[in-house]
């Protein structure tokens, strides 16, 4: 299926009751409902950052120019007055900061093909907050095209430490996060 053909059937497309889509490079995945430990994180990230600089969106569709993505973030960041005021997706170029909280399930998608994405698009900054490792991940810097594209800067910090949200200029205090238990670590980033 052409990558057109793909982006328009994605446009028309519901997910299943208790399932979310993403379009990944040309690529429909569903993903379960989000639990109460990822809730609790995006919430409290989205109370840290200034209502009255940024826009804070939960469950908003990004959309990713020359590739068939459609990511949609945890959170997106991006600066109060920027961006449309309709429609179903975010153009990559006005989001200053797309935030995810990663799932026993989401560890590749989150530190690989997300981050690629994002990446290619030149998104200022990536931020995975990692309730499996206790730990978040601040990439910065992108840098190249397509699926080789990556940060050139990556800043890891533990849950209960303050985390640098350079592009947004906050520090974002992860003491409140919970991170799950009786999961099987990774080794990501």
């Amino acid at each position: 299926m052409s990558d057109r053909r793909i982006t328009e059937f994605f446009a028309e497309f519901e997910p299943p009751e208790g399932l979310r889509a993403e379009l990944l490079r040309g690529e429909i995945v569903l993903t379960a409902r989000r639990d109460l430990v990822h809730n609790a994180i995006v919430e409290t990230v989205q109370d840290q950052i200034p209502w009255s600089g940024w826009r804070r969106l939960q469950t908003q569709r990004v959309a990713i120019p020359e590739e068939p993505s459609e990511p949609q973030p945890d959170l997106v960041v991006i600066e109060r007055g920027a961006g449309p005021d309709g429609g179903r997706l975010m153009p990559a170029e006005v989001i200053t900061l797309p935030v995810e909280v990663v799932s026993t399930n989401s560890v590749h998608r989150d530190y690989s093909v997300k981050r690629s994405i994002y990446a290619a698009a030149k998104v200022p900054g990536y931020l995975i907050i990692d309730p499996v490792m206790a730990q978040c991940v601040l990439f910065t810097e992108p840098t190249g095209t397509g699926e080789n594209a990556d940060y050139r800067c990556r800043r890891i910090t533990e849950f209960g430490d303050l985390t640098p949200l350079e592009p947004i200029g906050v520090e974002l205090d992860t003491g409140e996060f919970a991170a799950y238990e009786n999961v099987t670590p990774h080794r990501r980033p």
